[in-house]
């Protein structure tokens, strides 16, 4: 039929995204000031109307865009660029989708210009006369008092941002929407530098998790992937120097990139004995942590982001597993379930940097491609943290399709990110149907990955990309990806 085919499955997602933006309009976290009149709150009626069509939209998009990979999987050749811009465009005007956190980066740049203190104090101090005030007004009331955890860089892209906008939320808005689509950008170019084709783009950028909370929610994970996955493609090549600026902005933006050091320097120490682990251990931390430090001079707002890092954890997220569990714990075991949850959070942490540091091991002894070991660590890391959102998984997500989005690990990711994408509403939400519809998805995923795995038949080759080199050592540990077959080999 034609709706299986590759051309059916570009407009039909068109269509979804198309109905995921129309939906917005009525049931999007729209604006509670300065929205005008497209993008002012309607009645209950028009917004329930309005998730509904977003939530059917939602649908189209996953259901093409899953059987879109198949058909990539089985060998298909097709502009993905093409079927990317098709499926980005109708949401470049609609309001945010699925997150406020866009007001929060707006009212965090309108502080930086009014001179208030972004790392010890949140968006509430903003007066009603103040730069930003209007955006202020419309950030969640969790984040309303909490010092920003992002670091300067990114605060300085969203002061020009207001700056140049007046802190008018629709422009302000959308100017943020343009960062969001530099990132995607870079996101495409750093995965085709990888030589990832049609699949690997599939997986990181055609993504309905990216396109929803990146393109449509502006989130900044979007700019940190990019920077992040940029800047190790560079040392892949050689330029570790200039790869470990762009991870060093990549932290400034948000500080997990910083993960990404340790797998440069694995690439800088492999093959050069302990002078070379040495290098790699020191070098490209030295060169992110002078480009951390200037970025904070220069921005003005200081080093605050250090002690800010964990504000976020004090916000249960029920997608945490640490924090369900060390919740449920605390309140067996005693009265005040804090103490307990919180020691489970950090056990969980240092669970991910134990993990985080095998997989480096192995990189480092060429047992694993250092690429995809990033890749793992940042899902570890994610899967272990004391706080976790959806679009988390991107972090991992994005990575791994880089190098190896037929493998098992990006079947599963894949899964993943159909799944997650469901676990918000439009407007930001998540009502106990979200996690429904989240586990009905999941389920029906992983049924499909175990009868239909992808990729079966293929070879090593198939996930691990030519190799790239300017500099001494390997772009990437090839000649030792088939002696880890349990790490790449595509599923049987």
């Amino acid at each position: 039929m034609w709706v299986f085919s590759a051309s059916g499955c570009r407009w039909l997602g068109t269509a979804g995204s198309l109905a995921v933006a129309v939906g917005g309009y009525a049931a999007g976290t729209l604006p509670v000031l300065g929205g005008g009149p497209l993008w002012e709150p309607r009645g209950s009626a028009v917004e329930v109307a309005g998730a509904v069509l977003a939530t059917l939209g939602l649908t189209l998009l996953v259901a093409a865009w899953w059987r879109y990979g198949v058909l990539l999987a089985r060998g298909l050749r097709d502009g993905v660029l093409a079927t990317l811009a098709c499926w980005i465009a109708p949401l470049l005007l609609a309001p945010p989708l699925h997150s406020a956190d866009v007001y929060s980066y707006i009212a965090q740049g309108a502080m930086v210009l009014e001179g208030h203190d972004v790392y010890g104090a949140g968006p509430s101090v903003l007066g009603p006369g103040d730069l930003g005030a209007d955006a202020a007004a419309s950030v969640g009331g969790n984040w309303t008092h909490t010092p920003a955890p992002y670091g300067p860089a990114f605060l300085l892209l969203a002061a020009g941002v207001v700056k140049l906008t007046g802190g008018a939320v629709v422009p302000a808005v959308l100017g943020l929407r343009l960062v969001a689509l530099g990132a995607l950008a870079l996101i495409v170019w750093a995965v085709r530098g990888f030589g990832g084709g049609g699949g690997a783009l599939w997986l990181a950028a055609l993504n309905p998790l990216l396109l929803v909370h990146v393109v449509g929610g502006m989130h900044n994970d979007g700019l940190m992937i990019g920077l992040m996955l940029g800047g190790v493609l560079l040392a892949t090549r050689g330029r570790w120097v200039l790869g470990s600026v762009l991870v060093g902005f990549a932290m400034m933006t948000k500080s997990p990139a910083a993960v990404a050091l340790l797998f440069i320097g694995v690439l800088l120490a492999r093959g050069g004995g302990v002078r070379g682990l040495l290098k790699g251990l020191v070098l490209p931390g030295t060169v992110a942590g002078a480009v951390a430090a200037g970025t904070s001079v220069l921005a003005g707002t200081g080093f605050g982001w250090l002690r800010t890092q964990s504000v976020a954890a004090a916000i249960h997220t029920p997608l945490s597993l640490t924090s369900d569990l060390g919740l449920g714990l605390g309140l067996l075991a005693a009265d005040d379930p804090d103490p307990v949850k919180a020691l489970v959070q950090k056990l969980g942490l240092l669970a991910a940097l134990a993990i985080i540091a095998a997989l480096a091991w192995r990189a480092y002894r060429g047992r694993l491609d250092p690429v995809l070991g990033l890749g793992l660590s940042l899902v570890a890391l994610v899967a272990l943290s004391p706080m976790v959102q959806p679009w988390y998984l991107l972090w991992g997500t994005v990575v791994v399709a880089a190098v190896a989005w037929r493998s098992r690990a990006g079947q599963v990711l894949a899964v993943l990110s159909a799944a997650l994408v469901y676990e918000t509403q439009p407007s930001g939400h998540t009502p106990w149907y979200g996690f429904v519809l989240a586990g009905a998805v999941l389920g029906l995923g992983l049924l499909w990955v175990r009868r239909e795995p992808w990729g079966s038949g293929g070879t090593v080759a198939d996930v691990v990309p030519p190799q790239r080199t300017r500099g001494p050592r390997p772009a990437v540990a090839h000649d030792s990806a088939a002696r880890d077959s349990a790490d790449l080999r595509p599923p049987d």
